[in-house]
């Protein structure tokens, strides 16, 4: 046996985790190790842990998205040198059913979590993979763009409501409307003023594209931080517009469009009901495909991706918008 075979088999083997998130406490698993453990989702839980590991050699920690829950504990197991990745709950779940894991515990979740801690660090292609953090600043300004999604929300259900409402509630469902105009104004305001003094120039130069407004741009900004550092087509994939493949064998099925950040898309595709009308590049693009017999849907959500990568060209280069983007393809 040669030195380096020797340091080989005396090396400790890589070891993976796998961390379901609650409110108040999680649970971990060490992938090939039988059992869980339990600590508070705080702290102090958070130190036991890396006490726990420090022995260790860790491949990859992966953690399921519960609500942002998870985020605090990842970034602290970032901040200590660990490779984390946090994972869509609907890709874990299936990947638990994939490996006959059908039923479901927090301790069932745990274990099959540090099963795909393993199979995503043996993953040829890394890209996307590994959990990275907004800076302070991005994440600000996601919270105040869902809260501003949440209180559209409310206010939508509020008007509804008022529409069949009898006359002994209209007006306690009108203040509750106009209370949700003051508190929307409100926050839209801030949004304002956080973009001016955080994102100024790639804000003035979404800004300036005819069919996008302030909110579409702070959606843009606050939930596609990648915009600019990755290529279009994984852009599209990470907003859910680029469209699937659904064949099998000699069958080939239609090109669908699902997952991604949702409200990303959602965002687009409102933006699209204008740009359609006044943006000259996505007019010419959209009446192109019309004529060709395309659905509206279809065309919409097409323009929405061709947009959204015009938007990661022009973050990539530091342009500002021009007319030759109408050679960029979706």
């Amino acid at each position: 046996m040669t030195n380096a075979t020797a340091r080989e088999s005396t090396s400790p083997q890589l070891q993976f985790i796998g961390v379901d998130m609650a409110q108040q406490a999680f649970d971990w698993a060490v992938h090939g190790e039988p059992g869980t453990h339990r600590l508070p989702n705080q702290d102090s839980g958070f130190e036991a842990l890396m006490t726990a590991l420090q022995d260790r050699r860790i491949g990859l920690i992966v953690l399921e998205a519960t609500g942002g829950w998870e985020r605090r504990l990842a970034c602290f197991l970032l901040r200590h040198g660990f490779a984390v990745a946090v994972v869509n709950p609907r890709a874990a779940r299936e990947f638990a059913r994939s490996m006959g894991r059908l039923a479901k515990t927090d301790a069932i979740d745990a274990l099959a979590l540090a099963h795909m801690a393993q199979t995503l660090a043996a993953k040829a292609d890394q890209a996307g993979v590994v959990f990275c953090p907004p800076t302070p600043e991005v994440e600000a300004l996601q919270l105040l763009v869902a809260r501003r999604v949440q209180l559209l929300g409310m206010r939508t259900a509020e008007q509804n409501r008022l529409s069949g409402a009898g006359r002994v509630l209209r007006r306690s469902i009108t203040t509750v409307i106009k209370t949700l105009d003051k508190e929307i104004a409100r926050l839209e305001s801030d949004i304002d003023v956080h973009l001016d003094r955080h994102f100024k120039e790639q804000a003035g130069q979404f800004d300036a594209i005819k069919g996008l407004g302030t909110a579409t741009c702070a959606v843009i900004l606050a939930f596609m931080p990648e915009l600019g550092k990755v290529n279009g087509r994984r852009a599209a994939k990470l907003a859910g517009l680029a469209p699937l493949n659904r064949d099998s064998g000699k069958e080939r099925g239609k090109r669908h469009i699902f997952g991604g950040r949702s409200i990303v898309r959602s965002a687009l595709h409102m933006a699209m009901l204008s740009a359609v009308r006044y943006n000259p590049v996505i007019k010419t693009f959209h009446d192109r495909l019309l004529a060709a017999g395309k659905p509206k849907q279809v065309v919409l959500a097409a323009c929405s991706h061709k947009m959204l990568r015009i938007l990661n060209a022009m973050a990539r280069k530091g342009e500002a918008w021009n007319e030759k983007f109408h050679t960029i393809t979706p």
